[in-house]
């Protein structure tokens, strides 16, 4: 490791304010580029083009985090690293919300990766707000990233126990009773318009419903993985980095795994370990031992890596019994 740390110190590094400028234009490319490409027509998308997609937007985050490796040295590219895997795994129970969102609205598929788009756009502003707020907390009263240790870990534990409520139809909700409240809605898809007017009324469609939803469950969502990875590194860059990374290939990935997400049935726990480890790594100082960039790498990975190949034995193990 200290070998490979020697090969990228023997340069001038780029100031932040560069390396900020290099993330916005990496970014900006590539959200051009799925505007361009992935979102260009009304259709479904097939498998092959999605999976293409999806491969193009983790070799970009690869690419930034050697990037990373090469300005700001191992052990930030390796924080950069855990923090995307971290944040991409939370994101697979985005996933299922979204499936479920749109098979209540009746949001056609070929309509859906408009609403995402969009979604994931509006998650990149309100990530950096929250990401900023937090940092920003923590400076101010440190001892809040032990409150985050806590509430990690009860999540991670809560995660595996057997939920207790009785799934709800989004229609019964509160949140959607709350929008209805303040917008005309009209429950009919009117091709890909987010809004149309009738009668001199102004109208919200089932797919700008869709959106405000998955916006608003995003930012629920955020409030498990910004402790987490703020548990991993104060680094504002790398947080927001890796945050927006996991982000942008969010809406590939639905369409790649929107079928399959639930069958890798231990995918949940390895999360759930990963949660408890990161709230308790804050801890491991005061017991005499000092983790590495690099361990909390391995580690993540290694747990995810074992759900995953838990899960298909077990997908294979039905199918022969059956």
């Amino acid at each position: 490791m200290e070998k490979i740390k020697e090969l990228f110190t023997n340069h001038a590094m780029l100031p932040e304010s560069w390396m900020w400028v290099i993330f916005g234009i990496a970014v900006l490319v590539l959200l051009m580029w799925d505007l361009l490409f992935f979102n260009r027509k009304n259709e479904v998308p097939n498998f092959f083009h999605t999976l293409a997609v999806c491969i193009v937007y983790i070799l970009a985050a690869c690419v930034f985090g050697v990037f990373v490796i090469y300005e700001e040295g191992v052990d930030k590219g390796m924080l950069f690293f855990t923090g995307f895997l971290v944040e991409k795994s939370l994101s697979l129970d985005n996933i299922f919300i979204m499936s479920l969102i749109f098979s209540s609205l009746g949001v056609p598929r070929k309509y859906q990766h408009r609403v995402l788009f969009w979604g994931i756009l509006g998650a990149v502003v309100m990530r950096a707000i929250l990401i900023f707020l937090g940092e920003a907390l923590i400076s101010n009263f440190h001892w809040v990233l032990y409150i985050f240790s806590a509430f990690l870990v009860y999540t991670g534990a809560k995660m595996v126990l057997p939920d207790k409520e009785e799934t709800k139809e989004l229609k019964d909700s509160r949140l959607y009773k709350i929008v209805s409240k303040i917008f005309h809605v009209t429950h009919e898809i009117r091709g890909e318009h987010f809004f149309i007017k009738e009668n001199g009324k102004h109208y919200i469609t089932p797919l700008f419903f869709a959106l405000i939803i998955i916006e608003t469950m995003d930012v629920i969502f955020a409030l498990d993985s910004i402790p987490a990875i703020f548990l991993i590194t104060q680094d504002v860059f790398i947080i927001y980095t890796s945050n927006i990374f996991a982000l942008l290939g969010l809406r590939a990935l639905y369409f790649l795994l929107e079928a399959a997400v639930h069958k890798f049935v231990y995918l949940k726990q390895a999360l759930s370990i990963i949660l408890i480890f990161i709230g308790l790594k804050i801890f491991l100082p005061y017991v005499g031992l000092e983790l590495q960039a690099w361990h909390s790498l391995a580690v993540t990975f290694s747990l995810l890596l074992a759900g995953v190949i838990a899960s298909v034995v077990k997908m294979r193990s039905k199918k022969k019994t059956a």
